[in-house]
């Protein structure tokens, strides 16, 4: 009897693995049998000319079927929100029935209307519950996509009382990609390496895309770390529909390791940020239930509580958290292509559909029987989030940059939170807000505690691991003044839309134009007027004139010996100002109190022609923020130079080599020779993070670095992971002293920065005082983890470099100044060390 037992858990378990793990499979290996299927709704493979899961779907098919959808089914309407970089279509489907199409209009008004004030009067028995779920936001992550294949076709082509019930009680709002760009990078290398006689071999070319890989946008921006910066056009698009309608659940369909299972949080109870309530947790394990009993159903192994983290609010899982939704993280083990040999067998593409797939419509299941529970949960937290909130409010500004200000004040109201501009002129601690150049941001308003999770610095924490950064505070990364205590009595006329003052038409002039750098757009303005082959110079020290200061970093454009004449030259500048929000001044006279304009102390800049390193060895991320700051906001034109073609680039053609984030491996012996020489023939080198440490292996830069030792003592093998893990440094921000009078430090009015910090190498400053021209204070940590090791070694340190070598320079910063595009407060520190290189 025993042993025909174990006969037939072997014969169920054999079972239950091949209808699992299948590589050619049909539709009926994907869908519910427990509702019958509408023959006039086209299935995928009627559309894609395959089943899901044979093939990795290409975005424009994607799109092609779920338009075709739209137009098959009356429970489905399709917008579309904006384009990306490369111009695909960033589409939303509204999913619910068609009664509900009918009322959508009353039903968001009354689903919005839970977020309001008395809200406590509103009937939430009969509502409809929201749900946004978005595929595939890394876009080699690529099941979460092509399970939004049979998600779609099951929503339109399902019948019965159980999808009547679904449909009349939920209205679906759903993202088949939420990264096009990457998602079609990533099938284009899946499908065009894909053998006919399929292999598993994870040493396959098929798993192993090319550089940079599918993972992020047309820019190389990682999308899922940029849900509270919205800095990017698919982000934005996502945020306005979130705002639009505050779903009560929003889900985010990932992949990870091969040889992992499939995971859905909660995460990691002690890293979930302390501004979120402690119910939203209880309730991501309720929904969490329903995931667990579809997958002991369909035979799968998960798990949960054992990874990632609910901390940054700039995740998709995480972001709605602060909203009054409950924010759903999916981490399916990823086949990366079709099939793949593992540490649990062999992996199929169409398993891991399946599973997303599962979770996608457990979702659902769990949203309409908690419904009630969960938009009471949603009226509550705008409720207490109002008895909650001080009555003062918060200002922020700048007198020398209005334009960062405005930038900030952009990125708040796409999260619909409301802003004035001041009344009065306030001054707070010594700092002056002026009513121009400031905003006044009143605490008391919907959105407290996501304006609150924006602007907090935070210090100390309940654990020493992050999944993500552990500090982003906004008013830090624009670098502009603030205060969190401002008296709402300061509160002027509301801003209903937020838009760059446009300059005055220029006067003109027969003599000089003089442009102060600190606005945040100067270097747009200046790399225009030397690519127009216009003369200008900067000034090495402040000066004043009409009676108007002028600070480090003036640029003085003469009228005579140009190209243009006179009045084209006004023309010109005049048109370069507006483009780039700014003001340029007119002046009659070289007579000034200081430096005159004749001055040897203004030195001459010249046009810049910047290579841009990328490829294998190179850092994606930190490359693409590059590219992106220069190609969209500066309007600088770059050269990107792969590390494969180094050895027969010509490096003559360029001023500037930019070399992000480096380990310096795949660049060949030639090629660093190359590198070399061409920086002693007078080339500007500038480097980022860990390339510091493969150009002083060149010889091109020399520094010393303090090194930190961290004994395991009383450290089990177990505790192993997390004790080497709370040693990096994440991701913090940190205070840092400036010499103004250093053409690096050029722009800026404040005599100390912050920084943002994600790397442990610590160089020891100079003993020439004047090399060090930002250097860490003594206390340096202002929001953010550090262990204590590494706080007292970060100390007085440098984070910056500038050497000669030959008749070139070499310049590096230990960190990134381009921070996920947001870290608008040290943009100015590259484009300073692009532009004044010379004069270091």
């Amino acid at each position: 009897m025993q042993k025909h037992l174990i006969n037939l858990l072997i014969l169920f378990f054999s079972y239950t693995f091949c209808n699992a793990q299948v590589s050619n499979p049909t539709l009926d290996y994907y869908l519910p049998d427990d509702v019958t299927y509408d023959s006039a709704i086209p299935k995928p493979q009627d559309i894609l000319g395959y089943v899901p899961g044979t093939w990795h779907v290409s975005h424009d098919l994607l799109l092609n079927y779920m338009e075709k959808m739209a137009d098959a089914s009356p429970r489905i309407t399709i917008e579309r929100r904006g384009l990306t970089f490369e111009g695909r279509p960033l589409v939303l489907l509204t999913i619910t029935s068609p009664e509900n199409h009918a009322n959508i209009s009353t039903i968001k008004k009354q689903h919005l209307a839970l977020t309001d004030a008395n809200a406590q009067s509103l009937n939430t028995d009969t509502m409809p519950i929201v749900t946004y779920q978005g595929m595939s936001i890394h876009g080699n992550e690529a099941s979460g996509s092509n399970a939004g294949l049979l998600a779609v076709y099951y929503l339109a082509a399902a019948q019965g009382p159980k999808i009547d019930s679904i449909l009349k009680n939920t209205v679906i709002l759903f993202d088949p990609s939420f990264n096009p760009d990457g998602l079609q990078r990533f099938s284009y290398w899946a499908n065009t390496n894909k053998n006919v006689s399929l292999t598993a071999d994870p040493q396959d070319r098929e798993y192993d895309e090319v550089w940079p890989g599918g993972r992020s946008n047309h820019y190389w921006f990682d999308l899922n770390r940029d849900w509270l910066p919205a800095q990017l056009p698919e982000s934005q698009a996502r945020i306005k529909t979130f705002h639009d309608w505050h779903p009560n659940i929003l889900t985010d369909h990932h992949e990870m390791g091969s040889n992992s299972s499939f995971f859905f949080q909660p995460g990691i109870p002690s890293r979930t940020h302390p501004l979120t309530p402690k119910l939203n947790q209880e309730l991501t394990a309720e929904i969490g239930t329903y995931h667990a009993k579809a997958f002991d159903k369909l035979g799968s192994f998960y798990y949960t509580e054992e990874d990632y983290d609910d901390f940054y609010y700039g995740k998709g899982s995480t972001f709605p958290d602060i909203n009054g939704s409950i924010g759903i993280l999916f981490e399916q083990a990823s086949s990366r292509g079709h099939l793949q040999e593992t540490d649990n067998g062999v992996l199929t593409f169409p398993f891991t559909v399946r599973n997303q797939f599962t979770a996608f419509l457990s979702t659902i299941e769990a949203a309409q029987a908690m419904r009630t529970k969960l938009l009471n949960y949603q009226r509550d937290f705008y409720s207490n989030s109002r008895n909650e909130i001080a009555k003062d409010a918060y200002i922020f500004g700048s007198k020398t940059d209005p334009a960062r200000a405005t930038l900030l004040a952009q990125l708040l109201e796409r999260h619909q939170i409301e802003i004035y501009r001041a009344k009065e002129d306030y001054k707070s601690k010594d700092v002056e807000f002026t009513t121009a150049t400031s905003y006044v941001v009143p605490k008391n308003q919907k959105h407290s505690r996501l304006l609150n999770a924006m602007f907090e610095k935070r210090t100390t924490f309940e654990d020493s691991l992050f999944y993500d950064i552990s500090a982003w505070s906004f008013p830090l990364a624009f670098n502009l003044d603030f205060s969190d205590a401002a008296p709402t009595s300061i509160t002027g006329t509301k801003v209903d839309s937020v838009k760059f003052e446009q300059p005055l038409t220029l006067a003109r002039s027969e003599y000089a134009y003089l442009m102060p750098w600190g606005n945040y757009y100067a270097p747009k303005a200046l790399n225009k007027i030397l690519n127009k082959g216009i003369r200008a110079k900067v000034a090495m020290q402040p000066f004043t004139l009409a009676g108007k200061k002028y600070d480090y970093g003036t640029i003085l454009i003469p009228v005579q010996g140009q190209s243009l004449n006179a009045d084209n030259l006004n023309a010109f500048l005049d048109s370069a100002a507006k483009d780039s929000h700014l003001s340029i001044d007119a002046v009659k006279t070289g007579s000034t109190q200081g430096i005159d304009l004749g001055s040897r102390q203004f030195e001459a800049l010249q046009p810049l022609k910047i290579a841009l390193l990328v490829g294998e060895g190179i850092s994606s991320l930190d490359a693409g923020e590059i590219w992106h700051l220069l190609d969209t906001r500066f309007d600088v034109s770059i050269t990107k130079i792969d590390t494969r073609n180094l050895d027969r680039t010509d490096l003559s053609r360029y001023t500037t080599l930019i070399m992000p984030g480096s380990w310096g491996s795949s660049i060949t012996e030639e090629s660093s020779e190359k590198i070399n020489t061409w920086v002693r023939n007078g080339g500007t080198l500038l480097g980022f993070k860990n390339s510091a440490k493969w150009l002083k292996r060149q010889g091109l830069i020399d520094f010393s670095t303090k090194d930190t030792e961290n004994p395991a003592e009383n450290v089990t093998f177990e505790q192993r992971r997390d004790f080497n893990g709370a040693q990096v440094i994440g991701g913090a921000i940190f205070e840092a002293k400036l010499d103004r009078s250093h053409p690096i430090a050029f722009g800026y009015d404040s005599k100390t920065i912050n920084l943002f910090r994600d790397t442990t190498l610590f160089i020891e400053a100079d003993a020439t005082s004047y090399k060090n021209p930002i250097q860490y204070t003594e206390e340096p940590l202002v929001s953010g983890y550090i262990s204590p090791i590494n706080l007292e070694a970060i100390k007085e340190t440098r984070p910056f470099v500038h050497q000669s070598a030959g008749r070139g320079d070499v310049l590096i910063f230990t960190d990134n100044t381009n921070f996920r595009a947001f870290w608008y407060g040290t943009n100015k520190l590259m484009m300073n060390a692009l532009f004044f290189s010379k004069t270091m």
